[in-house]
């Protein structure tokens, strides 16, 4: 490993306890700190000293602002606070994600189709929410997604965000997954420049690696920039991967930005639309809109909503979301099956729900797809079909007197009767069994079915435990315990400093031995990784 700055030290941060270094951006270091009110851990971004001129503060402070809009989305990481150290340093304190990020999972095993679709669905629809608040990402890759202790992504990083309003000279770029106008001289930016990253995220999931790195080639940055700008974009050679989903990834990573979906949103659709041709769930687009109130729908298909939240789009209504304020709405009739003479009368209205104000809430809200309720002819009574229609009483005329009730003397005989008759049989069915079956006949028990509760933690895969390393020489040798052994177990794991990270290798044992790094400090991630696949938190640690 080549030689790196040493850590930064942290800051004291009143109210928070350092805890570990957990990695570098391009100007901040990334610690683990404990938070004492509320307790709970948190991550703490802070700048690196000296490193305040060039625009570095605007762009901490842009970071901040923008991470603090859109943070309330499911698929956003959260900001908690933000301020300046006693030290001078800002700094930014958000959710911490302790399992490895989407770079480092793919490295480690490709994406399998079906999870593949559910975070590109739902990591467009973070960048859609982004894009809606006039934010450019411009830097979204594996790398800065990371996952939550719930599996669930969240798009971080949004250091060299800007507005989405005009094109701006792009203020850094991770070439891999940037389209070919980020090469230009003017390096400008837009909406199609996300959509292009997200294209290319999805494929580096699938693939296990970026869309133009050639395994066991050549992938400087120069060879990387001539293949994105000249060479279209590779099949992924895999047998599950649908045709459909080749062809969503390609548009969303068209040379040109015209010949690219026109929307974050447009391409979480297409998404949408393998999972449903492949028999998938269908992941929902959560969005955030901010129309105002009474406001019509801005586009052909009604995608925008008029409720201040996040909410739910599913792909199979028309339109693709409805306004989800109250409305009059008419009364529902439901017909009964058969309503005779001295029932309430046909076509009574049903009791119309009362709109639930927590749809207006900030956090997400499902909204499950129903047909809009439409006022109808006045129900009538159901008969089944070529059935005679129910026995209603003739009008009567005038100066008529409706028929005397028959008597019901006769039927109350025939029920007793019936009755006696049944009971008499019993008694003989009796009687005959304990004749043919003998004094010593057992009777077979009903069956019974158990079925054994099912443990909800069975599936929750642990953080390795014990990770400690020793000097030996040149070397360190770090140990750790799986503290649930299961068949098959291996462990993920690399080494890092503040400025970068080694690729990730697999053992199968609790054990390695790395180079002693040059700054004297060693640090490694270890990640418990079972047989299937399923991935625990990362556990980290440094030597000396």
């Amino acid at each position: 490993m080549s030689s790196k700055r040493p850590p930064a030290p942290p800051p004291a941060l009143a109210g928070f306890s350092f805890v570990e270094v957990l990695g570098s951006g391009g100007f901040a270091d990334v610690y683990l700190y404990e938070q004492q009110l509320p307790r709970r851990r948190v991550a703490v971004k802070v700048m690196l000293d000296g490193r305040m001129s060039d625009g570095a503060a605007d762009r901490f402070a842009a970071e901040a602002n923008a991470m603090a809009m859109l943070s309330t989305h499911p698929a956003i990481v959260t900001i908690y606070q933000a301020g300046v150290a006693d030290d001078g340093r800002p700094y930014l304190v958000m959710e911490y994600c302790p399992r490895p990020n989407l770079q480092i999972r793919s490295r480690a095993q490709a994406f399998s189709v079906a999870e593949a679709l559910r975070v590109g669905v739902q990591v467009a629809a973070a960048v859609e929410t982004a894009h809606r608040a006039g934010i450019l990402h411009r830097d979204i890759k594996p790398a800065n997604i990371l996952v939550t202790e719930y599996n669930r992504p969240a798009l971080t990083d949004f250091g060299i965000a800007t507005s989405g309003g005009v094109d701006e000279a792009s203020g850094g770029m991770s070439i891999p997954w940037s389209p070919p106008e980020a090469f230009s001289d003017d390096g400008a930016s837009g909406v199609g420049t996300d959509v292009y990253a997200l294209g290319a995220t999805v494929y580096t999931l699938l693939a296990g690696h970026s869309p133009f790195e050639q395994p066991g080639g050549r992938n400087g940055g120069a060879d990387l920039i001539e293949r994105i700008e000249t060479q279209p974009v590779p099949p992924l050679r895999r047998a599950d991967v649908p045709p459909s989903l080749q062809l969503a990834l390609e548009r969303a990573m068209a040379k040109r930005p015209g010949d690219r979906y026109e929307s974050a949103v447009a391409f979480a659709r297409a998404l949408q639309r393998v999972q449903i041709e492949a028999a998938h769930s269908v992941t929902p687009i959560d969005i955030l809109d901010d129309a105002p109130a009474g406001a019509e729908p801005e586009d052909a298909d009604g995608e925008l909503t008029r409720v201040r939240g996040i909410v739910s789009i599913d792909p199979q209504t028309a339109p693709a979301a409805g306004p989800t304020r109250p409305r009059d709405v008419p009364p529902v009739v439901v017909p009964p099956t058969f309503a005779p003479p001295s029932s309430s009368p046909v076509g009574s209205p049903a009791t119309t729900p009362e709109a639930d104000d927590r749809t207006v809430a900030r956090p997400p809200v499902s909204i499950a797809p129903s047909a809009p309720n439409t006022p109808g002819p006045a129900a009538q009574p159901l008969t089944a079909p070529g059935a005679a229609a129910p026995p209603y009483p003739p009008a009567l005329g005038p100066g008529e007197e409706p028929a005397p009730r028959r008597s019901r003397r006769g039927l109350w005989i025939g029920i007793a009767a019936t009755v006696a008759i049944l009971a008499v049989a019993a008694a003989v069915a009796t009687a005959v069994s304990g004749v043919f079956g003998g004094p010593d006949a057992e009777k077979t028990p009903a069956p019974t079915t158990s079925v054994a509760p099912q443990d909800p933690l069975d599936d929750i895969v642990p953080a390795v435990s014990d990770l400690a390393g020793t000097v030996q020489g040149g070397e360190v040798v770090f140990t750790w315990t799986n503290p649930d052994p299961r068949e098959g177990d291996g462990y993920l794991w690399y080494t890092y400093t503040l400025a970068e990270q080694a690729d990730t290798a697999r053992v199968m044992t609790e054990s390695v031995t790395v180079p002693v790094d040059p700054s004297g400090t060693t640090c490694i991630a270890v990640t418990l990784m079972r047989d299937d696949a399923r991935i625990g938190p990362e556990t980290k640690v440094c030597t000396p």
